[in-house]
């Protein structure tokens, strides 16, 4: 069997309800509007809902098929869809299945034929389960691909975001040391500032480029509230090829 190379890169979060997808999805637009030949894979997904033929869909992952324009099968997205909003191993416990770690896994070459890149979103954050002894963080581990690190820009966010950058530098959860590349952080603002005062959104940003200067960083990117594309053209590409970003 041939065995196609595959760059990509693996978005995760420091919590839910931060617009990782979102997020996501504007990485697969960007690079499409680069031409080049973008992938879209979200291993699992809990909390879907069904469509009037009563099969499961994944909203997640029909987003980032729009973004990457509908390269492929859609089924082949999200291959492993739950309804129960839980972990995705519970969730498919409480429909009397098992998550399939190794399809986790192996759901990946669908796109490597297909892609120039693969552009992965992970069930929440690096040590959100995906079963009893499983992690995401040994999901991204075994794909290899670099990692962007989606953070809400809110009261909180420091101790998140240094607690993940410093998980990808040290992982010993299993007494095993390993390293995952981080291709960026994205500081975003999933909300519109209508809520009570946060006064910490406005030093958030400046804090965390000084914290994260001793960590190998690629880039570290803000968004506002409601941005559609990023505000600056980002070399999406190097760091998915395990290169450093120009």
């Amino acid at each position: 069997m041939t065995t196609h190379a595959c760059h990509g890169l693996f978005v995760t979060g420091t919590d839910t309800g931060i617009g990782k997808t979102h997020v996501a999805a504007m990485i697969a637009r960007a690079l499409v509007a680069q031409g080049k030949r973008v992938g879209v894979y979200k291993p699992a997904a809990s909390g879907c809902t069904r469509d009037a033929d009563g099969n499961l869909t994944s909203d997640d992952a029909v987003q980032l098929w729009e973004a990457a324009g509908r390269p492929g099968d859609l089924e082949h997205v999200c291959p492993q869809r739950f309804a129960a909003p839980l972990a995705p191993h519970l969730a498919a416990r409480a429909e009397g299945r098992e998550l399939d770690f190794d399809q986790l896994r192996w759901g990946l070459d669908y796109w490597r034929p297909r892609s120039d890149v693969v552009v992965v979103e992970g069930a929440g954050g690096l040590f959100s389960p995906l079963s009893d002894d499983r992690l995401n963080m040994d999901l991204a581990l075994a794909l290899g691909f670099p990692l962007v690190i989606v953070a809400p820009n809110r009261l909180g966010v420091l101790h998140a975001v240094l607690a993940t950058v410093n998980a990808a530098a040290y992982y010993n959860l299993k007494h095993v040391r390993h390293e995952l590349k981080i291709a960026a952080v994205v500081l975003n603002q999933p909300t519109a500032d209508d809520g009570p005062a946060d006064p910490s959104r406005q030093s958030n940003a400046a804090v965390l480029r000084q914290a994260l200067r001793p960590f190998k960083v690629g880039q570290f990117v803000e968004l506002p509230y409601g941005a559609e594309s990023f505000p600056a053209p980002i070399d999406w590409i190097a760091p998915a090829r395990g290169e450093r970003a120009s």
